[in-house]
């Protein structure tokens, strides 16, 4: 017997639902009860974020089958738009009213049925074989009910620190339907290779692929990907940047301070914004504008969604989409041959309508942000930031700076999860490796703009152009891994369009790292959905970047290295 399991509590996640609640789900009750969920997840713009943890749940809960996404497609209609150029339309774009806008748009897939970054989440959560690696034991699940693993072939890729160190055909015995096979990751063939690196990081990804051609997929389709992280053979730790024998060219001109070395690099920093007005290498301009506190994202369908309870709402109530920032202090706390010091302090406060230095003085302040710049004669520059938000401001759409780069700098190459979208809550399928793309194949063209194009978990990334000179960045000391987006489109950009095609590039790329950045959400599209452990709540954040000039001779990988000390 089939019957449609009817809730009051529609469409909740599975962190408010009580271990035997699922809504939305069919129950089939030959002996005991089978749980179908429907529209469990909703894929409306940049979403499905907290789809693993409904898949921790099912993976692991007796007769908890699955469920169905909302929706397959986005339902939009090629039209041509005002300018000529033809758009994905939805609801209102053909003169209709009423209409329910872009609420057609909440599909995996953009109505051409090319993937959006989201299908690559979905498909590693239903992937058939799963690998997991606990207590020294690289365990292989074949999740199959029916099928063994006769049919596929595996095979092993061990990275350090994102570069290949080994790969090869994994050996494996047949795999049983609902069966294992287990592994003690030193007997592995990935283990030669893990004894001669010194990387702070290992991974170890397994895939399986088909091994014949079949009547739905060719032969090498890729049937699962897992990535695991090995312990380490040495301890690293953070070095600790020292001043060198480099010696530091250092200048004040009025409100301008100019620092650098000759030949390599020149930093000008105006005193009066507390920002970095420009930066050069190599007679290259890499940044004209920065670095900036920054707190606001460009919303989301799932931040607009839930009326006066929304997030965008609860933003807009506390004036986060106004915020401006005021120098308040600007000086150098010392200058030598080798190092120097910049100190710079600002005030964030909502934007009135006719900005005057009167009113700026006794507007409310929502954030207080302190910025310390370290300078070393090595031509590592540290920044240091201390925020403290206004406690009463609601969760926060992110924590972290932004600054614009040259037109021209536009490769980006990272060792972070990649290569497709990814956020804090949507990340299970993006493996951690070197990734390369342009500024413009890191866009991802929602037909409804709004906040995208970030990468997570990035330990350090190079902005260059075509000839390798640009600028580093990483984390640095204790700080955690960075969220990170570059883009052609500014946030007020990407906000102040309703359709891709209507966005302008600016003269400069945007550049945001991210400490923290809020989660997507997913549960739904007409509710605030974000996981507690995906908000930012209102309190003091410190953090620290570091950015180094990069040159043709230098890579990422390299510059990163550098940073540990083996113990």
């Amino acid at each position: 017997m089939i019957r449609r399991r009817l809730s009051n509590r529609h469409m909740q996640g599975p962190s408010q639902m009580g271990p035997a609640t699922f809504p939305n789900s069919f129950i089939i009750d030959p002996q005991g009860p089978v749980h179908l969920m429907l529209r469990y997840s909703h894929a409306m713009g940049n979403s499905n974020g907290n789809l693993h943890k409904y898949w921790e749940a099912i993976d692991s809960t007796f007769g908890l089958q699955g469920g169905f996404i909302w929706d397959w497609a986005d339902q939009g209609l090629l039209k041509e738009g005002p300018r000529g150029k033809m758009c994905w339309a939805y609801g209102g774009d053909f003169g209709d009213i009423p209409n329910d806008l872009n609420f057609c748009l909440n599909g995996i897939v953009w109505p051409d049925r090319s993937p959006h970054p989201a299908l690559h989440e979905v498909k590693f959560l239903y992937q058939p074989i799963k690998v997991s690696f606990k207590e020294g034991i690289v365990k292989i699940t074949n999740m199959h009910f029916f099928d063994t693993t006769q049919a596929l072939e595996f095979n092993w890729v061990l990275h350090g620190d994102g570069c290949e160190l080994g790969s090869g055909i994994l050996p494996l015995p047949v795999i049983e339907p609902q069966r294992s096979h287990e592994t003690k990751w030193e007997s592995g063939p990935w283990f030669s290779a893990w004894t001669s690196s010194s990387a702070a990081e290992i991974c170890l990804t397994i895939t399986a692929k088909l091994l014949h051609t079949t009547r739905w997929a060719n032969y090498g389709h890729l049937i699962s990907s897992t990535q695991v992280l090995l312990p380490n053979r040495r301890r690293v730790v953070p070095r600790i940047i020292k001043s060198t024998d480099a010696t530091l060219l250092g200048e004040v001109l009025d409100d301008m301070v100019k620092v650098g070395q000759n030949n390599y690099w020149e930093l000008k920093f105006n005193k009066r914004t507390g920002g970095i007005e420009g930066w050069k290498v190599k007679g290259v301009s890499v940044m004209n504008k920065g670095i900036y506190p920054c707190f606001w994202r460009a919303p989301t369908d799932n931040d607009k969604g839930g009326g006066s309870l929304s997030y965008l709402s609860r933003w807009k109530a506390a004036n986060l989409d106004k915020v401006i920032f005021v120098n308040k202090s600007c000086s150098i706390e010392s200058m030598n041959g080798h190092e120097v010091k910049i100190s710079a302090t600002y005030h964030g406060i909502a934007k009135a309508e006719e900005q005057t230095p009167s009113n700026a003085a006794t507007s409310s302040v929502l954030f207080e942000v302190d910025m310390t710049y370290l300078i070393y004669g090595s031509g590592d520059v540290v920044l240091e930031c201390n925020v403290k938000p206004c406690p009463d401001l609601p969760p926060l759409p992110r924590v972290g700076v932004e600054f614009q780069l040259d037109s021209t700098i536009d490769q980006v190459k990272w060792y972070g999860r990649g290569p497709f979208e990814c956020y804090p809550d949507r990340k299970s399928a993006a493996h951690l490796s070197i990734y390369e793309q342009t500024v413009g194949e890191m866009h991802v063209p929602y037909v409804v703009p709004g906040e995208c194009s970030g990468r997570a978990d990035v330990r350090w990334v190079t902005f260059e152009n075509k000839d390798g000179e640009g600028l580093y960045a990483s984390m640095h000391g204790d700080s955690p891994t960075m969220q990170m987006n570059a883009s052609y489109y500014s946030t007020a950009e990407l906000e102040r369009t309703t359709h891709n095609e209507d966005l302008k590039k600016s003269e400069n790329i945007e550049v945001h790292l991210d400490h923290r950045h809020m989660g997507l959400g997913g549960d739904d599209s007409w509710s605030p959905c974000v996981h507690d452990e995906y908000l930012i709540p209102a309190v003091p954040y410190s953090f620290s970047i570091r950015f180094f000039p990069k040159t043709a001779a230098t890579t990422g990988a390299d510059i990163y290295k550098s940073q540990f000390l083996e113990e």
